[in-house]
């Protein structure tokens, strides 16, 4: 097989299809992020972030195309909304402690980050591969498989490590305690099962 036939099948590897499959599922849900109560917002993150990671991770290593420049799909604006609804939707658990984060080189104390801007870096890599993998055009999916890849390993992959550490927490120490304000019952009168009132400790 010749180097051309051996790229053009790797972006179509299933590890490559698989990842695809779960970035736009992720995108998809950080995009109505502003529509989700904060259990379900956590809950689902908290299923859809390991399956990026693990799927981040199965991504072949390609070579980079040095003439080819990836269009970016994420305008500022974008970026901003995402971030700015899932802030709005985390609410008073949105900051969190952080201690394996660049900043923390220059202090000897965590430092304060936040979920939506951890999540709304995360969603500007892989929605930025996601517009270039949908070109069709090859050269350009292995370009975006290649920067994809190098991202995941040194940027967006430790930010969905750190950010469910903070999202773990909250399921399972915060989310109950806030069920009465988020839902206006109380767990007794509470007869939805995907509640986060009825999330088991």
């Amino acid at each position: 097989m010749n180097k051309d036939k051996e790229n053009s099948s790797i972006v179509y590897h299933h590890d490559v299809i698989e990842f695809v499959t779960v970035a736009v599922q992720f995108c998809v849900f950080m995009e109505s992020a502003g529509e989700k109560s904060q259990g379900e917002f956590v809950s689902t993150s908290l299923k859809l972030l390991p399956l990026l990671y693990l799927k981040g991770l199965l991504l072949p290593k390609l070579e980079t195309i040095d003439d080819i420049v990836l269009e970016q799909t994420v305008t500022e604006e974008n970026y901003d909304i995402v971030r700015h609804n899932i802030a709005y939707t985390m609410g008073s658990h949105d900051d969190y402690l952080d201690v394996f984060v660049e900043d923390m080189k220059y202090s000897d104390q965590p430092v304060v980050c936040t979920v939506s801007e951890n999540l709304a870096d995360v969603y500007q890599d892989v929605k930025n591969f996601i517009g270039s993998y949908r070109t069709g055009v090859e050269d350009v999916m292995q370009q975006a498989i290649s920067e994809c890849k190098e991202n995941f390993e040194h940027y967006w992959g430790q930010r969905v490590v750190n950010v469910m550490r903070s999202l773990h927490e909250i399921c399972f120490n915060h989310l109950e305690d806030d069920a009465d304000d988020e839902h206006g019952h109380t767990h007794d009168e509470c007869d939805d099962e995907s509640c986060s009132c009825h999330h088991e400790h």
